[in-house]
C-alpha cells in the first residue's frame, strides 16, 4: 500500500475576523493556526499538506486533515484532542485549563527507529515527518525556532557549566564573539 496524500486537495484558508466556526475560540484558535500552515500564500506545497522543508506535514492525509478540522469544531471547553502522526486519535474530556489540542510526531523507539523503517511506515500511511514545528501547527514559525534555539543554547551552556567548563574564547582576529 502506498499513502495517497493528495487525495481530497482543496485551497486552504482559515477563517479570518470575530465569527466563530467552532464552539469556542480555544478551539477556534488551534484550527485556524491548522489552516493557516495550509494557506497557499504561506505552505511550500500545500496540495501534498507540506508547510515547508519539503516533506514536513501538517497532517497525515487530507482524511486525517479534515478529522481533526472537523473534530476541533465539535469540542467543548473541557476536552482534549490527541493526534499523533498528524491524525486524531482521541478526546478525552480534561478540563477548561488543559490544553485543547496535545501533539506527538514521528515516534519510534529502540530498533525501529531508522530511516528505513520510517520511510515504510511513512509510505503506508501510518506516521508522517513533522519538521520541527510543521506537525505542531500550533507552535510555528518565529516562536518555535526562537525557542527551540533558546533551549538548544541553555542546554549547552547549562552542561558547560556543569562541568566547570566555559566556551571558548574567540580566535585571535575573529569577528565573531
Amino acid at each position: 500500500m502506498t499513502a495517497d496524500f493528495t487525495t481530497g486537495t482543496r485551497p486552504v484558508k482559515a477563517p479570518r475576523g470575530t465569527e466563530l466556526s467552532a464552539k469556542s475560540w480555544q478551539t477556534e484558535a488551534p484550527l485556524r493556526m491548522l489552516m493557516n500552515n495550509l494557506d497557499p500564500e504561506v505552505a511550500e506545497h500545500p496540495e501534498d499538506l507540506v508547510v515547508y522543508g519539503g516533506t514536513g506535514r501538517a497532517a497525515r492525509s487530507w482524511k486525517a486533515f479534515d478529522a481533526i478540522s472537523a473534530t476541533l469544531k465539535d469540542m467543548e471547553e473541557d476536552e482534549t484532542l490527541l493526534v499523533q502522526s498528524g491524525k486524531p486519535v482521541g478526546v478525552f474530556r480534561t478540563n477548561k485549563w488543559a490544553p485543547r489540542v496535545l501533539i506527538a510526531n514521528s515516534n519510534l523507539v529502540g530498533d525501529w527507529a531508522t530511516w528505513p523503517e520510517f520511510r515504510r511506515l511513512e509510505a503506508e500511511g501510518l506516521m508522517m515527518y513533522g519538521q520541527m514545528t510543521a506537525g505542531s501547527w500550533i507552535y510555528i514559525g518565529t516562536q518555535g525556532i526562537l525557542q527551540g534555539t533558546y533551549e538548544t543554547f541553555a542546554a549547552v551552556g547549562n552542561k558547560l557549566k556543569a562541568e566547570g567548563r566555559h566556551p571558548a574564547p574567540a580566535a585571535e582576529g575573529s569577528t565573531e564573539g
